[in-house]
């Protein structure tokens, strides 16, 4: 470890979307979540900005944000995102999810076993991917340091 200050943890993740109704729909609608804030890109005037949040307030680290800019397509690679993922509390909840989304009309696919967590994925109107992954049973399952050691899941049998 180094002498680096402290974070807090995660504060927010911004995206891009080429139809910012599109987007509130797919979170206000398929996600539940609450649109609270509605602004501008401050740097790029004139380029809505809006924040999407699981909670009424929009506290940190619960917030995911747009930029809108139609007619723009991204490409998977390098300085791209490939997918980013929220919490649940277990398998139970993750399976709820999975059946809500459907019944919105969102592709999901079926559970995957992680080793260390069950997720399911999904993706937006725009085709980023976002996964729903549970918080058990953690990344001590297999180590009681974790991040001590290279564990290749093929030979250990993890795959899914």
């Amino acid at each position: 470890m180094t002498d680096a200050p402290p974070t807090t943890g995660l504060h927010h993740v911004t995206n891009i979307c080429t139809d910012m109704d599109e987007t509130v729909a797919f979170y206000e609608d398929a996600l539940g979540w609450y649109t609270v804030k509605r602004t501008q890109n401050y740097d790029d005037p004139g380029t809505p900005h809006y924040y999407f949040s699981s909670t009424p307030e929009g506290e940190p680290g619960t917030n995911v944000t747009y930029f809108e800019y139609p007619n723009s397509q991204g490409a998977p690679g390098p300085g791209a995102s490939h997918h980013f993922a929220f919490g649940v509390e277990d398998e139970e909840t993750l399976r709820e999810w999975q059946a809500h989304l459907r019944e919105q009309g969102v592709r999901v696919s079926e559970v995957k076993d992680r080793t260390y967590f069950k997720s399911i994925y999904f993706s937006d109107p725009d085709g980023l991917v976002f996964e729903l992954a549970t918080e058990g049973p953690g990344f001590a399952r297999d180590e009681e340091d974790p991040g001590s050691a290279e564990i290749d899941p093929f030979a250990e049998g993890y795959e899914n």
